[in-house]
């Protein structure tokens, strides 16, 4: 089912690509986007956790370290081998998991998650996220931060493009309609796609975590604590659709930001993990 679901995406982001294309070169951009498409596709899926590390600048956690010692404990009672553990400096408190098979997979948690929550809290956070890799959802997700990303630019540069063309009079393109429809519509069918990536990975996510650890109120009072820091906190740059489910919770408080969140509530959450009993 999850090489489905790949293939499924992969297909969808590879003809929206060669859409765009069409619309801004025609026949050329159809070709120019096939290939940006190929290039995207292989990238996403041999090198998403190489990519996603050295865009957070994360760092491999000393083997030697207790973060390190836990996060192995943790691998063994979920019996898979292969996994990483990374840290990034961040002023969020955040964890993530990507990568495409067990043993080309990262975990990687920011400095503010680990100063901010207990050792358990901690443990419960990183439980989840190996549940992401122990459930296969990973390489999902990682394709689609990629090309919600590269879609999201995309958007930008015909947006801004139009503006600059805009200036110097040049309206008169029968293409600009075709080009303001791509620039407006893009960035809405990231968010199709983010949410597309169902929330009730994160439910399940969770559940495996709960297995793992025995301890779902460890996770339970992470995530109260997360949230609360999004709500009361302003964040030093706004997080961007296209990859907000490489958030632990969603980064969106209120307003229409929970319409299209790619996470389930975080009280939802909680009250399932609070009904879990072993």
């Amino acid at each position: 089912m999850n090489t489905i679901k790949t293939t499924f995406l992969l297909a969808v982001m590879t003809s929206f690509f060669i859409f765009i294309g069409q619309i801004v070169g025609g026949q050329s951009g159809m070709l120019i986007a096939f290939i940006f498409a190929a290039v995207m596709n292989i990238a996403s899926y041999w090198y998403s956790d190489k990519i996603v590390l050295k865009l957070h600048s994360a760092s491999p956690v000393e083997e030697k370290s207790a973060l390190h010692r836990s996060f192995e404990e943790l691998l063994k009672m979920a019996e898979i081998t292969g996994p990483k553990l990374y840290i990034y400096d961040s002023d969020e408190p955040n964890a993530f998991a990507t990568g495409r098979n067990y043993e080309n997979s990262v975990v990687a948690v920011s400095t503010k998650l680990v100063e901010k929550l207990t050792d358990d809290e901690v443990d419960g956070v990183l439980a989840h996220e190996i549940a992401h890799i122990e459930n296969k959802d990973i390489l999902i997700a990682s394709i689609a931060a990629t090309f919600a990303g590269a879609i999201s630019m995309i958007a930008s540069m015909l947006k801004w493009g139009l503006i600059f063309g805009a200036f110097r009079g040049n309206r008169d393109s029968g293409g600009a309609i075709g080009h303001l429809l791509v620039a407006i519509l893009a960035p809405i069918i990231a968010l199709i796609i983010q949410m597309a990536i169902s929330r009730t990975r994160e439910f399940k996510a969770d559940y495996t975590a709960a297995q793992i650890t025995k301890k779902p109120e460890h996770l339970a009072s992470a995530l109260k604590k997360i949230s609360s820091y999004y709500s009361t906190t302003k964040l030093k740059s706004d997080p961007s659709p296209a990859t907000s489910h490489m958030y632990i919770i969603s980064p969106f408080v209120g307003g229409l930001g929970k319409l299209f969140s790619s996470h389930p509530p975080m009280e939802e959450r909680v009250k399932r993990l609070e009904e879990i009993s072993f």
